[in-house]
């Protein structure tokens, strides 16, 4: 596994939506229930491409981890590609939200509405 830099903690906006989504569905994440999240929850419609690009990037920086599941139990079911976070991927997710609460200290969007 790569080791964590500064620069590998460092996440994209679509980085750190994939991540969350990857948090939130625990062991059933993989890219069309990803992408379904991040649509409904996030309001951010993304092709299936940009999250299979996206979670191989967030692979290679050591933040999330993969494996197959086993086929469906159904003629022609195939394995899916299951990721999880990993404890860098939290440490990353946890600095970005670090930062943005940093940054919106002090402006209208931290005053109760």
């Amino acid at each position: 596994m790569p080791v964590s830099t500064p620069e590998a903690l460092r996440l994209g906006e679509v980085e750190q939506l994939v991540l969350l989504a990857v948090l939130r569905l625990e062991g059933d994440a993989y890219a069309v229930p990803i992408r379904a999240l991040i649509a409904r929850e996030g309001g951010v419609a993304l092709t299936r491409g940009s999250i299979y690009v996206t979670l191989d990037r967030l692979e290679k920086k050591g933040l999330v981890e993969s494996a197959f599941s086993e086929p469906e139990a159904v003629p022609g079911g195939k394995a899916r590609r299951l990721f999880r976070v990993r404890p860098d991927g939290m440490a990353a997710l946890k600095a970005a939200r670090r930062a943005l609460d940093r940054l919106t200290a002090g402006t209208v969007l931290s005053r109760r509405s």
